[in-house]
């Protein structure tokens, strides 16, 4: 049966899951106890659904948010649901570098295995160009740039628990099918900092892309240092929430047909992610690309390893400045 047909129908791939399936569907039988896992972006949409889940599965979930009084508030009502689930509200902004190295740094003390890193996170801009305080593009610093530094300075750790715990560490990286609306090259390197002109679908994509090149390289080198992380990226499917970018009849059409995916409601649409994070069929897969929890082939500056090279090298080059 073809792509199109199971897209629209949920018609189960591989996997054994269909579009329609839902996170608590991916992780029935599962038992996390053992798990720290931390999702950014957890207060709402997909995040939200992803960490609720992981906690009502066991694992110990982190959320990493700008709004903490609302994660609390979150919290609260997760707990009359799970009253045993144990999650922790902790503070940062993926725009904010500043704030991503303080998140890092208060994990790190607090001595907490890591197990899960869930990059979820995200902002979208179809208004007009906006930059952070230092000049970066916004879309683009929230994420890639925070998420590639959390995970950078948050490796050791998980390096540390998948060896003492002998329980392999995984990286999911929330992309999406805008990856292939972009600025001329993929990536414009030139116009980064302190310009106005990327925003919209091209700065949108143009971010998204960046977190599969990041996770395809990243899992290269953790697979030659023999280090037990897998790292993966994801579509999570069309899904309305305060991230989305196509409103109305217009954008139900071109999800359908230009993304190749249904419109999910949120609980269907988290449930890729938490397949890629939990799931045992998932163990020892890295580097890859999912859509509605099957490997996705993707082509074009998704495949380009100069590319990706190039934009590991810049981001390294800038956070040793910033």
């Amino acid at each position: 049966m073809g792509s199109w047909w199971r897209y629209f129908m949920g018609t189960e791939g591989k996997s054994g899951f269909g579009s329609m399936s839902t996170a608590e569907d991916v992780t029935e039988g599962l038992n996390l106890e053992d798990y720290t896992a931390i999702v950014t972006g957890a207060t709402a949409g997909i995040g939200l659904e992803t960490a609720r889940v992981l906690a009502k599965r066991g694992a110990r979930v982190i959320f990493a948010v700008r709004n903490v009084k609302l994660g609390e508030t979150l919290k609260a009502e997760f707990m009359k649901e799970s009253p045993h689930a144990r999650i922790l509200v902790m503070h940062m902004n993926l725009s904010d570098l500043a704030s991503v190295r303080a998140f890092a740094a208060k994990f790190k003390d607090s001595r907490l295995p890591l197990n899960i890193l869930v990059n979820n996170g995200g902002i979208s801009s179809t208004t007009g160009p906006q930059s952070t305080p230092d000049g970066l593009e916004l879309m683009f610093a929230t994420n890639f740039l925070g998420h590639f530094l959390l995970t950078e300075l948050l490796l050791d750790t998980m390096r540390e628990t998948a060896k003492e715990s002998g329980i392999q560490g995984r990286i999911v990286i929330v992309s999406g099918h805008l990856h292939n609306f972009t600025p001329k090259g993929g990536i414009a390197f030139d116009k980064l900092i302190n310009q106005n002109e990327i925003w919209g679908f091209s700065g949108y994509g143009q971010s998204k892309l960046a977190g599969i090149l990041h996770g395809r390289e990243l899992a290269e080198r953790l697979t030659a240092e023999g280090a037990n992380i897998t790292v993966n990226s994801l579509h999570p499917g069309a899904v309305q929430t305060k991230l989305t970018h196509l409103d109305g009849f217009l954008g139900f059409l071109i999800s359908k047909i230009a993304f190749h995916t249904s419109s999910k409601p949120t609980v269907d649409a988290a449930a890729t992610q938490v397949y890629v994070a939990t799931h045992p069929q998932v163990h020892g897969v890295t580097g890859k690309y999912f859509a509605d929890y099957n490997e996705y082939e993707l082509r074009g500056l998704a495949m380009d390893k100069k590319l990706q090279l190039k934009l590991w090298k810049w981001t390294e080059e800038y956070l040793k400045t910033h």
